[in-house]
């Protein structure tokens, strides 16, 4: 009877042990940084919480997102944490947020960031393709992306006619827009794109202020450039997880989780933008602002049709735009 006890309590001993090891889940986070960095970071944060959501997670550190992309397919993690230019493949409508001029503020990127990690749209964080199943369990705002310029003689769209632009290449949307007003797309990624503007290989770069200091931007603007101090996008990462991975309701925790600390990562966003020297800012006239808000409105219609953008995330936009902007051209106008 000894013996037998002694025998149940080994195998619910290594049924524990095999339980323990089957939790323990693999992340890959992105963040040029590494562990240093604001994204890693709010991710060690994030994993303090999933403990009480019934996971034990092991985050890794990727300084190269294609990197980080690549061990997500390939199975090495379970989850990835990544920028939505390039966790759009798994899921185009909270990828959109992104879209050109879709969310113009901070303000207007937090409502639509709170919308779609509603449990309302539970649904649409989950993807099947290929076979696969993908869930979204978390969005994070990384600020507005501002176009520098080493020349500020570059004090216009025309201006900027034939100039080397740095755009990612996996972004079919930056291709297409910056062929659009005449400037030359030089393919790059997020981890050398602002190098190539630094170094003098391109003329001008989109970039949140996020980038600013970490990525020493003001090199490559040093005594003539300047900062555009207008918004064209909004950067967010993504949090993508293979949902059969996780404990059930996992995915909706981690989305409430997120939506809560918006404030706080809106809060870092608007210091970062506070400590960018004005003598780099550079501020459209109020015409020259609407000329190009409507032309990327025109833009992110054109990438809609095209497929590149979510059409239901950008009806989520546009009501988050007029709902801060009332006196808004577009919020008369219907086409979106």
């Amino acid at each position: 009877m000894k013996k037998t006890l002694l025998s149940l309590a080994a195998l619910t001993a290594i049924g524990l042990t095999n339980t323990a090891q089957a939790a323990k889940l693999d992340i890959c986070i992105f963040d040029l940084l590494g562990k240093s960095g604001e994204s890693f970071q709010m991710a060690q944060e994030w994993a303090l919480a999933a403990k009480g959501w019934g996971a034990d997670v092991n985050l890794i550190a990727r300084q190269d997102e294609a990197v980080a992309d690549s061990d997500f397919k390939a199975g090495k993690c379970d989850a990835v944490f990544m920028t939505a230019m390039r966790a759009r493949q798994y899921n185009k409508f909270v990828g959109s947020i992104d879209s050109l001029g879709g969310a113009p503020s901070n303000a207007i990127a937090q409502r639509a960031i709170t919308f779609a990690l509603d449990k309302r749209n539970a649904a649409k964080m989950v993807t099947n393709l290929g076979g696969k199943k993908y869930e979204i369990a978390g969005i994070a705002p990384l600020g507005s992306a501002f176009i520098f310029v080493r020349d500020k003689k570059i004090d216009s769209i025309e201006k900027a006619s034939g100039k080397k632009f740095a755009v990612l290449g996996y972004d079919d949307a930056q291709k297409i827009m910056v062929q659009r007003v005449g400037a030359q797309a030089v393919l790059s990624d997020v981890s050398n794109f602002v190098a190539k503007f630094n170094n003098g290989q391109v003329d001008m770069v989109g970039a949140p202020a996020y980038a600013y200091k970490p990525l020493e931007i003001y090199k490559g603007l040093g005594t003539n450039g300047a900062m555009f101090n207008f918004p064209v996008l909004h950067v967010t990462v993504d949090f993508v997880i293979r949902p059969e991975k996780f404990p059930a309701g996992f995915g909706q925790k981690s989305r409430d989780w997120f939506v809560k600390n918006l404030p706080k990562s809106i809060a870092m966003i608007n210091r970062l933008e506070g400590e960018i020297p004005a003598k780099y800012k550079m501020n459209l006239a109020a015409d020259e602002k609407l000329k190009y808000q409507k032309m990327l409105r025109d833009g992110r219609m054109d990438m809609t049709k095209k497929g590149i953008y979510d059409p239901a995330m950008m009806s989520v936009l546009k009501k988050a735009r007029c709902s801060v902007d009332k006196a808004n051209f577009e919020c008369s106008t219907s086409g979106e």
